[in-house]
């Protein structure tokens, strides 16, 4: 087994451990607490190394985590289903696709539920389109937006729009499915008709629920940000 199909298999491993946790959170009590959070611990400290090329130390990592899992499944805390490596190593392609200008917890909720999906490939909206749609130029600029999508741990790889061909990076990515948030704008079957005339077959979703939260709006937040900031400190920088 050669380096790289050693960390696709690694990364696999990662992978079940962080649905496994994901599954479990807020269903363990104490004293068990403790053992869950020292598993989620193991399971970063995994997804760090194997991000630095570090396969083997990856694997150690991950190895306690699931070993620590397990110990909770064989005292009868929690339930868990692991799922078949081969399917984790042929996870569908789950495109999402937004402006993304100030990150909220709308935002990740977005990108857990496509990452629950599948391995998640996010197109960030340009400026020119975001100034397009919406009336004005976006807060961060789109070097800085791609740049902090790309750092999350739901995705796994993240690039700018095409600002004269919206469905070019669908092209790029060719997903098995493409996830909207509910209040995205475009029609689930026309978009499904479109890609189909470009030879995608890519099933579109429409997650159902919406995140209630004080500030899951990125316009909300960035309102609220102006009657907060005295001028000077703006003036500042």
């Amino acid at each position: 087994m050669d380096t790289k199909d050693a960390a696709r298999r690694v990364e696999a491993y990662i992978t079940n451990v962080e649905l496994a946790l994901e599954k479990l959170r807020g269903k363990v009590g104490e004293p068990y607490t403790r053992l869950l959070a020292l598993a989620e611990a193991y399971a970063s400290d995994a997804r760090y190394y194997l991000e630095k090329g570090d396969v083997f130390t990856a694997l150690a990592c991950i190895a306690y985590a699931e070993g620590l899992i397990d110990s909770l499944r064989h005292l009868g805390v929690v339930e868990v289903d692991w799922e078949p490596l081969s399917k984790l190593l042929e996870r569908p392609r789950v495109l999402v696709a937004g402006t993304f200008d100030i990150l909220h917890p709308g935002h990740v909720y977005l990108l857990r539920e496509a990452w629950k999906r599948g391995r998640v490939y996010v197109v960030v909206a340009r400026d020119s389109t975001a100034a397009r749609f919406r009336g004005r130029p976006p807060v961060v600029p789109e070097s800085q937006r791609v740049s902090v999508i790309s750092a999350l741990r739901y995705v796994h790889q993240a690039i700018l729009g095409d600002e004269d061909d919206m469905l070019k990076p669908v092209e790029v990515v060719k997903p098995h499915l493409i996830l909207l948030g509910p209040d995205q704008w475009p029609d689930e079957r026309r978009l499904e008709e479109e890609l189909h005339k470009r030879g995608i077959g890519a099933r579109v979703e429409r997650l159902s629920a919406r995140l209630e939260c004080p500030l899951c709006s990125s316009t909300a937040i960035a309102c609220r940000a102006k009657r907060l900031m005295p001028e000077e400190a703006c003036k500042r920088g």
